[in-house]
């Protein structure tokens, strides 16, 4: 993944959405992390089922140069979809200039009916190939990272020392793998 220079004033709403267990809220609570560590300010707001490993979840990112007047993303600049139960309701919520990213893994294209441009990751694929499917989320990220330069992939790896504990951080190379993965996944849009 290429270093990149981020535009000094910007503005960005993701939404992510997946089931837990799928690492929806650790990829928006490292985006979130990766952007305060290059200066940005940020909001970061999950959301969950009531039964987290199985069920629905979700998180909202807001990314902006200045401070963020409202914590609520109605329609997203990029919405991150994990799998084929959130893909109906979360691609509605793309703006019709944004883009939607599907883990083509788990969600059949097929079903995306967006004005947005989209892209389709295998991202389960890609994780497995990497020797662990828990990082398919990683993969994803690298994907939007490649997408959208909204963060440098150096700070996402020191969000990653931040965020995992010291005893998870021989799992720093795998992520960052994961990353690179995603982002030399990202192709021309599928529409």
């Amino acid at each position: 993944m290429s270093e990149h220079h981020v535009p000094a004033s910007l503005h960005h709403e993701v939404i992510i959405a997946g089931f837990g267990g799928q690492g929806v809220l650790t990829l928006g609570s490292t985006l979130a992390e990766a952007a305060v560590l290059d200066g940005r300010e940020v909001v970061w707001t999950p959301a969950y089922g009531a039964e987290m490993r199985g069920g629905p979840a979700f998180c909202t990112v807001i990314v902006s140069s200045a401070p963020i007047g409202s914590p609520v993303v109605a329609t997203a600049d990029t919405a991150i979809v994990m799998d084929r139960l959130s893909l109906p309701k979360y691609q509605r919520q793309v703006r019709p200039d944004g883009a939607l990213l599907v883990n083509s893994s788990l969600v059949d294209t097929a079903e995306i009916a967006v004005a947005a441009r989209w892209y389709a990751i295998r991202a389960n694929h890609l994780a497995e190939a990497l020797g662990d499917a828990r990082t398919a989320n990683m993969v994803m990220l690298g994907a939007f990272l490649a997408l959208t330069r909204l963060v440098r992939a150096a700070a996402v790896v020191d969000a990653l020392r931040h965020i995992l504990p010291a005893r998870r951080h021989h799992l720093i190379p795998l992520n960052e793998a994961a990353l690179a993965a995603g982002a030399r996944a990202l192709t021309a849009p599928a529409a």
